[in-house]
């Protein structure tokens, strides 16, 4: 587990440092350049989500069981990531009123498929797992949104088929990732 938790530290305290150190990161910016920057970040999150996929694997050897939850709660958590998938497609396509309305639909897609999968799974690692992206989309949220109210983004024009678009590729991706890709790259099938 230790594993694990380094590498959520890595990735979500990379991941973090536009909620508790914005002034430093624009210092670093300005002092290396917005592409070393880039380079930086995503070379130091990509480790750390490995390392914490990996740790997590590992976990699983060796579960710790707090709780127990009902089937119930899978079918919960079908049910939840269908939005959530939604809310991530809907934070890469331009001119959508998902995002238009949401503001920052890929952190809400985060909090939902955290909190869903906090409900689904009792094992000590999954709860430190997903109560640690929960707690980091929650401050993230909010720090974006602080950021909103002191430069306020320009209003973007919505389009219909923008966001229709968005809601049919977010089904067709979660489909594709609940019924295959979950057990493929997870081990868990959705429904069983």
């Amino acid at each position: 587990m230790t594993i694990m938790i380094i590498g959520l530290l890595m990735f979500l305290g990379s991941h973090s440092v536009r909620i508790f150190a914005e002034n430093w990161r624009q210092q670093q910016i300005a002092k290396h350049g917005e592409t070393t920057w880039k380079v930086a970040y995503s070379a130091v999150s990509i480790f750390g989500l490995a390392i914490a996929i990996y740790g997590f694997g590992q976990m699983r050897l060796d579960p710790i069981y707090i709780w127990y939850p009902p089937m119930g709660m899978r079918h919960a958590v079908a049910l939840l990531m269908v939005p959530a998938f939604i809310m991530l497609v809907a934070a890469y396509i331009p001119h959508n009123a998902i995002k238009a309305k949401l503001g920052h639909p890929m952190m809400l897609a985060v909090k939902i498929w955290a909190f869903a999968h906090l409900l689904a799974n009792g094992r000590l690692g999954d709860i430190i797992f997903f109560a640690a992206f929960l707690i980091w989309a929650i401050l993230a949220f909010k720090a974006a949104k602080k950021r909103d109210r002191l430069t306020p983004p320009t209003p973007v024009s919505t389009h219909k088929m923008a966001t229709i678009v968005a809601v049919l590729v977010g089904l067709v991706v979660y489909v594709v990732f609940a019924f295959y890709l979950h057990t493929v790259l997870i081990g868990v099938p959705v429904f069983s």
